[in-house]
């Protein structure tokens, strides 16, 4: 086909997937996941909501030194401290940007910003104009819970921000409120009333899966002249997630004869890309998630498989290879070399500094000690164990021991440090893994409510390791951990203590503060 139109693919793993509960992550994952991010051709990465912690500034500042291709953008309310916070964090970033954001549906003025009209859209004159005067040539602007605001105030909202300088308008369904015709009609309408779209400014979407439409709102968009949509890989987002960027690139990839749209995304680095995520955030996909389930290109019913042997495309509308899921993988053993270990991180656009690849080979070794053969879905865990435990603030296990039976009290002693802090704790429980939770909580000083708690092979065989995934409601807050082991009760052990890490990542004042377009 030829004159196709071109998307530009806007992720926001690193912020507003960063937003599920419990998926907060160190300042090296994030920069680990934008270098993956850059590498699978994504046009702008949004990096973080820098005013929101020190930890996010810092994020969004590493990030914007370390991508080289794409568009690194910080988000900001409508107010100039936020707006600073962005231009400060992104001073030394070459290809840097702003997304300016306000609610204007009557729910969040009320009730929120506790606003009128006049003055949100004040607001938005004054503060678009001073991120122009900060120096940024990109500006995105958002009117929050755009599908709830009332027609001709979103259109006033809209053209004052592009008088103010936005030559980026993101349309946000920002609790998945709208259906797809009525979604698409908007978009639609939107870009004939404002002339500047198609010509200096882009038209964007954002769109949430609350009713599970956000892919189906974003594809209504798309087909109504949306030139850019904001994504999350793996769907990841508050409450239900975002649109997913896997289903909508392979969406127009698959169905090219419908849409003759083309974007800059390398489709074989989506697996690579998706496979770090999950054992950086410790969130699981499941099986049969689309495009990166387990179950998405297997085949159990005789008819099936007979009709995939024969020819793929008989049940197959994708290629495994086209996402960079190959049926083929460099096994890894105790005699493989350093070259080896790193081929295999760089098809994961795995980039450690000398200090932590010298851990994960220390890693590597322990585990090919262990086992005769050393699989990615071995590998990839060791990696996300490296990068939770490079903050030097974490606690961190030194040895544990537990004593357990059918005529037993189960007991688990563990010795535990941080910093120059050291302690010893010996607790009983219903179990050994309750007993070692309960000897973490006594050391760190906390008292954790288990709320969820999963045990998966990673690989297969009887020397396989045992994947730990959990949430703990530590003080009212949740928060994930994960970590694997060929011994699951010190795989337990350290999902936890991963997980009681992970709350020192959560600004406390991160609920006092609307940060969601």
């Amino acid at each position: 086909m030829e004159n196709k139109r071109k998307i530009t693919i806007f992720d926001t793993t690193l912020r507003d997937g960063e937003q599920s509960p419990g998926a907060a992550m160190t300042v090296d994952q994030k920069i680990e996941m934008a270098i993956a991010l850059d590498k699978l051709g994504i046009d702008r990465i949004e990096a973080g909501f820098p005013v929101s912690s020190p930890v996010q500034f810092s994020a969004v500042q590493r990030i914007g030194q370390a991508v080289k291709t794409a568009t690194v953008t910080g988000l900001a309310r409508c107010t100039v401290k936020d707006i600073d916070a962005v231009r400060d964090a992104l001073k030394d970033c070459p290809r840097r940007m702003i997304h300016v954001f306000i609610a204007t549906s009557p729910l969040h003025m009320k009730h929120k910003l506790k606003m009128t009209k006049d003055e949100v859209l004040n607001s938005i004159t004054k503060h678009v104009s001073y991120a122009r005067e900060q120096g940024f040539d990109l500006v995105e602007f958002s009117p929050e819970d755009a599908s709830r605001t009332e027609w001709e105030f979103l259109l006033k909202a809209l053209q004052t921000a592009v008088d103010a300088g936005a030559n980026t308008l993101n349309i946000p369904d920002t609790v998945g409120y709208a259906m797809p015709d009525e979604y698409g009609a908007r978009i639609a309408a939107i870009k004939e009333a404002i002339p500047e779209l198609g010509k200096s400014v882009l038209l964007s979407t954002h769109c949430h899966n609350d009713l599970g439409l956000a892919l189906a709102n974003s594809l209504a968009a798309v087909k109504a002249g949306a030139d850019q949509v904001e994504v999350t890989l793996n769907g990841i987002g508050e409450r239900a997630g975002n649109a997913s960027l896997e289903e909508l690139v392979m969406a127009l990839k698959v169905r090219l004869d419908l849409w003759n749209i083309e974007t800059n995304i390398n489709h074989k680095q989506l697996y690579p890309a998706s496979k770090l995520l999950q054992n950086i955030t410790g969130l699981m996909i499941s099986r049969n998630k689309p495009i990166f389930g387990d179950n998405v290109f297997s085949h159990e019913s005789g008819i099936h498989q007979h009709g995939v042997i024969r020819h793929r495309e008989t049940y197959e509308i994708m290629d495994p290879e086209d996402i960079g899921r190959s049926r083929d993988s460099l096994v890894l053993g105790r005699h493989s070399g350093k070259a080896a270990l790193k081929e295999k991180l760089d098809r994961y656009s795995i980039s450690l500094n000398d200090e932590q690849y010298g851990q994960l080979y220390e890693k590597f070794i322990i585990i090919a000690d262990r086992k005769k053969e050393v699989y990615d879905e071995d590998l990839l865990p060791l990696v996300a164990d490296i990068l939770s435990t490079s903050t030097a603030a974490g606690w961190h296990l030194d040895n544990f021991q537990t004593l357990t039976g059918n005529g037993l009290i189960p007991t688990a002693t563990v010795k535990m440090s941080k910093n120059d802090e050291c302690k010893q704790v010996a607790k009983d429980g219903d179990g050994p893994v309750d007993a070692i939770f309960k000897a973490i909580d006594q050391c760190v000083g906390i008292s954790g409510r288990l709320t969820e708690y999963r045990i998966q092979a990673v690989g297969s065989g009887q020397d396989a390791q045992g994947q730990v995934n959990l949430q703990v409601d530590i003080n009212g807050k949740l928060v994930n951990g994960r970590a694997s082991s060929t011994d699951i009760i010190e795989a337990s052990a350290l999902a936890y203590i991963n997980a009681v890490n992970r709350l020192e990542l959560m600004p406390e004042t991160r609920e006092n503060l609307e940060i969601s377009p």
